[in-house]
């Protein structure tokens, strides 16, 4: 059985505690490209209480650059009658690979070398995570999951874990995904990947901690927030405006709020993660397609018979719309739902009371011995969305998603 112990982040050359998280180490795991991992850490925390049948588990998986603390990225909708109701389920959110944040990662020691695996970490994908994850689960007697939600990355894990069938998931909520990546976000990710490499601190890879590759990094989070939002949110937002008494050191020239927001966030962004675990990210979901080494695609996708909420944003530019219906026309008991949202792919993480509506709705007929309150007084304000977080970590900051 996996060792299960309390977990100290340790990424950059310092370490912060992730309040109330563990970490579970399996000896030996294999990849899904055949290289053999040993002492393979995966982080994850828990809210709740498992009942005493272990069929209360709501699986919530995150995305790109978040961590296993749900608080900080989808907070307003985590607790008592809420969408993710603490007082009625087991919630556990797991922490992929190649994240900075807990489980195995460039960032990790290799039991076999000594030394970080940095450049040298192998690919891992999000098949990889799921069957990690499922190990996880199995050590703690998780019998079955009742619902399994996520958005974006998050999304993708979710339709691998449907792939285990209805008798073990019986549930799932899938938001602003793919059932494959498209040729659009592997390109994203191709740019964000150059602009890191590009940076004459990144050395092939080998850089210290302490001293990464801040200017690429810090580009290609930038480039990326763009990815997440619309053109017409940053205009809005933005427009012309310029700073006040603010040159630019390299050109003279005034400095556009919009540049500098980007700046402020990309110089933030180097401070929490590490330029190869961004690089092992993007490739993993480089790799995702659900039906890769399963046969058909859209006979794959109609194999998923569990009872399916498919969220989908109407200005997604990056996992556009058409994706999720996709998703939903080949799901036997797929329910289809859009949200408006002026943000593009962030609405994820923005529109808290359109998501815990619909999520509220949806385990209200599916599982109904576990539904939360529909009160109107417990759900979602716009006004209380800035939750007390446990840790620096999450894609959801609140500066970066509230405008």
């Amino acid at each position: 059985m996996p060792e299960c112990k309390s977990f100290i982040v340790d990424h950059m050359g310092g370490s912060q505690r992730l309040v109330g998280q563990s970490v579970a180490i399996i000896p030996t795991f294999q990849l899904e490209s055949g290289e053999l991992v040993e002492q393979v850490p995966v982080a994850y925390k828990t809210w709740g209480k498992l009942n005493a049948s272990k069929s209360n588990v709501m699986v919530i998986c995150h995305a790109f650059t978040g961590s296993s603390d749900v608080s900080d990225w989808w907070g307003p909708l985590l607790g008592p009658n809420k969408a993710f109701d603490t007082s009625n389920f087991f919630i556990i959110c797991l922490n992929v690979t190649g994240s900075p944040y807990g489980s195995l990662s460039p960032c990790t020691i290799n039991p076999q070398t000594g030394k970080r695996y940095g450049p040298d970490f192998p690919l891992t994908t999000i098949r990889d995570d799921i069957r990690l994850h499922r190990q996880v689960l199995d050590m703690l007697g998780v019998q079955e999951i009742a619902i399994c939600i996520g958005g974006s990355l998050g999304g993708m894990q979710v339709l691998e874990w449907a792939m285990y069938g209805e008798h073990y998931v019986r549930n799932v909520v899938v938001i602003a995904t793919s059932a494959r990546h498209s040729a659009w976000g592997i390109s994203w990710g191709e740019a964000q990947r150059q602009a890191i490499y590009s940076d004459p601190a990144f050395d092939a890879g080998h850089y210290p901690l302490t001293t990464q590759p801040a200017s690429g990094l810090g580009a290609a989070r930038m480039s990326a927030l763009l990815t997440y939002r619309t053109r017409n949110s940053f205009q809005s937002r933005f427009g012309r405006r310029t700073m006040a008494n603010t040159v630019d050191d390299r050109t003279g020239s005034q400095v556009y709020s919009a540049q500098s927001y980007l700046r402020y966030q990309g110089d933030k962004f180097i401070k929490r993660f590490d330029a190869n675990c961004y690089i092992a990210i993007t490739r993993k979901m480089d790799a995702h397609d659900i039906s890769y080494g399963r046969g058909d695609f859209i006979s794959v996708l109609e194999s998923i018979t569990q009872p399916a909420l498919i969220i989908g944003i109407e200005s997604d530019g990056l996992f556009t719309i058409n994706e999720q219906y996709e998703i939903s026309e080949h799901l036997p008991r797929a329910k289809m739902v859009a949200i408006e949202s002026p943000d593009g792919h962030d609405g994820f993480l923005l529109e808290f009371n359109q998501l815990d509506g619909h999520i509220k709705e949806f385990i209200n007929e599916h599982l109904p011995d576990f539904a939360p309150s529909m009160d109107p007084d417990d759900s979602v304000l716009e006004d209380t969305l800035h939750p007390v977080k446990s840790s620096l970590f999450g894609e959801a900051e609140t500066d970066v998603m509230k405008w």
